[in-house]
This record gives C-alpha cells, structure tokens and sequence, in this order.
C-alpha cells in the first residue's frame, strides 16, 4: 500500500499539558481501533493511517493542529478534542474551512450543531436530568453550590443543574467562575462552607482540581454530610488526587470500570495488554467516545461505500453499534448525538463503583439543520 492509497484519520488530543492522562488515553484507543480494523482489512479494500496532533492543552495548538490535518495531511475525517473551548478551536479550521467530517468524543454541554459534526458522549440530558433527582431522593440533599471554571461546558451544565435541582425543590446557594488555571481555592472553600450547602457540584478542571479537592476536604464538607457531584470525574481523575480527597464523590458517566459485561472486560484486557502502564481507559477522558465514534465512522464509510463527507455524514446519521465501552449506542437521526446506556457510579476507597444502571437515555438534542 502507498500513502496516497491509505484512508487518512487524523486525531487531535492532548499528548502534553493538564489534560495529558486523558489525552493519551485517546491517542491509545484510536491506535488500537485503527489497529483491528487495518488488520481485518480496513475499509473500502484499503487500510487506515492513523494521524496524530498534539493539541497540548492549548486551544492555539488545537487550532494550528487542526489546519494541520487540513492542510498538509488531508485527511478524510477529525476526532478529539475534550475541552469545549477545543472542539471550537477544531471545528473553524477542520469543518467550517476544511469542509471534513468531525467526530468530538468528550462528554460535553451539548447544543453543537453541524452537518459535519457527530459528538459520540454524554450531553446534559443524560447525566444532569437523572442524576440530581436521584441524588436528591437518595441523600435528602436541597442547596447546591456550584464552584466552575469560566468556560461554555460549566455554565451551560450549571443551568441545567439550576433549572433540574430548582424543578424539585432545591436551591441553588452560590455560584462562581474562575479562570482555567486558577489554583487558589481557600475563599470558594469558605464560602462553600459557610453557605451550609449539602451539595457542591463541581465542574472545576486541572489545574484547579487538585487544590481545591484538597481545600475542601480539609475544610470537612464531607464529615458533615456533604455531597461532592463531578459529572465528568473518572478513575484517570481518581489517579490524581489522594483518595480520601474524592471518597463518596458521586458521577454519572456512559462507563465505569466497575461495569462487568463481557464486551467491555474484553474491551479492557485488550487495551491493558496493548498499553500497560499507560492512561486508563475511561469514560470522562474520552476514550468511550473515542472508540464509538471510530466505530460508528467506520460502519458509515462501509454503508455509503465512500470517505467522502456528505454521505458519510449521511450514513452516520443512523448509524449504531450493537456491542461498545458499557453497552450499545445509536444514532437518533437529526441529532447527532447518541443514546447511551448510562451510569450512577460513587467514588468508594480510591475507585469507582456503580450505585445505579440508569439503562439506555436519549440525549435530547435538536435536530441539526443542513447547511
């Protein structure tokens, strides 16, 4: 095979910079996926290259990466980014200039809309909707705090955290922003505490989690009764904060490793002796959307016999995988955005485990309008 046979994938994550355990983990599971499918024939008779950019946790980075792929390996479609501010920084260069077909992996605050875009995790509708109303019945918990970072992803999930707690009676008792690499988190602590709140809901992000996971432990939001809720929060984030720090933390993600059918500790033993020692593979890092969203591409080129975008896009339209990372998952046409089976899981000694199988939740989006 000649470069120029190959069915060009480029992959645009985070090798470097904060986000750099989750980024890994993406570049592995898109190397293992192009991997099988290469050695099962690739698609269309001819085999995959897998392209891989370092967006460095650096939405500059992302940006020129993103031309990159355009411009030097024209490649026939785009996946990755995790924070949002990234698949922004992707999507001027790859879809609004490039005219590719782009596949965002991450879980995310969901309202992107695009012909050329597919998003292949978890929207507010899936995790928000069921999780505070069971959180709220499980716990007895009313007040809310919200401690963020000033970007899209937290203040579209805090409204709807605000619109779903307000809805059934609770209280939102503060709210407040700080930059991405804001680390000092003494005064939000005190605030949290002196506000009584039963529940911190937090989308703080590295840099800033550590030390505030820190400060609030030690302040004992949790030996009064505290609930701490971090929807995107995975056993990769588990890794980087001393476990009692994160001890009762509550998610609700499309898998946890704690989840024991066959497909996914398949799934797991393959990618464990592929990559020892490496990033886990875990949901809030992206590696499930990662994986499906090779997959369901994959599926697609084959049904439109063609890279090309518009029937790709068209194909994926209603594309679905019957086994994946946690269950099945498929397409609801003219969303672009899948159902999910989706997971209750409580941070408990240092790991996670599953407290609740919501099943299978649509994701609720609008129907995306052609362009």
């Amino acid at each position: 095979m000649t470069t120029s046979d190959a069915i060009n994938v480029g992959v645009i994550t985070d090798l470097t910079g904060p986000l750099s355990f989750m980024g890994i983990a993406n570049a592995n599971v898109a190397d293992l996926v192009v991997s099988d499918l290469n050695a099962s024939g690739g698609l269309l008779g001819r085999q995959l290259r897998l392209i891989v950019e370092d967006s460095a946790t650096d939405d500059a980075a992302a940006a020129a990466a993103a031309a990159r792929m355009v411009d030097e390996h024209d490649v026939d479609v785009v996946l990755g980014g995790i924070y949002s501010s990234t698949r922004q920084a992707i999507k001027g260069p790859v879809v609004e200039r490039g005219r590719k077909l782009y596949i965002y992996p991450e879980q995310y605050e969901g309202q992107e809309s695009h012909p050329l875009i597919f998003c292949t995790g978890p929207v507010p509708a899936q995790q928000v909707e069921p999780l505070i109303p069971w959180l709220m019945n499980r716990t007895g918990a009313r007040t809310f705090y919200l401690p963020s970072a000033d970007y899209i992803w937290p203040r579209v999930l805090n409204a709807k955290v605000r619109e779903v707690a307000t809805s059934h009676g609770g209280t939102i008792v503060g709210e407040e922003y700080h930059p991405l690499d804001h680390v000092d988190y003494d005064a939000t602590v005190e605030r949290i505490m002196s506000s009584g709140a039963d529940v911190v809901f937090n989308t703080i992000v590295p840099p800033g989690l550590t030390p505030f996971l820190a400060r609030l432990h030690e302040a004992g939001f949790r030996e009064r009764g505290g609930q701490l809720v971090c929807t995107y929060f995975d056993e990769n984030f588990l890794n980087l904060v001393p476990a009692e720090h994160a001890e009762g933390l509550y998610g609700c993600l499309d898998f946890y490793r704690d989840i024991s059918d066959p497909f996914s500790l398949g799934l797991l033993r393959e990618y464990e002796q592929r990559y020892p020692g490496s990033a886990k593979f875990t949901a809030g890092s992206a590696c499930t959307g990662m994986y499906r969203g090779l997959k369901l591409w994959a599926a697609a080129v084959t049904t439109a016999g063609s890279v090309d975008p518009d029937p790709v896009a068209k194909a994926l339209d209603t594309a679905s995988l019957t086994e994946g990372p946690g269950g099945p998952a498929e397409m609801i046409p003219g969303q672009h955005h899948l159902r999910l089976n989706m997971y209750i899981a409580q941070a408990r000694g240092g790991t996670f485990e599953v407290v609740e199988n919501l099943g299978r939740v649509d994701p609720r989006e609008g129907i995306v309008e052609s362009h």
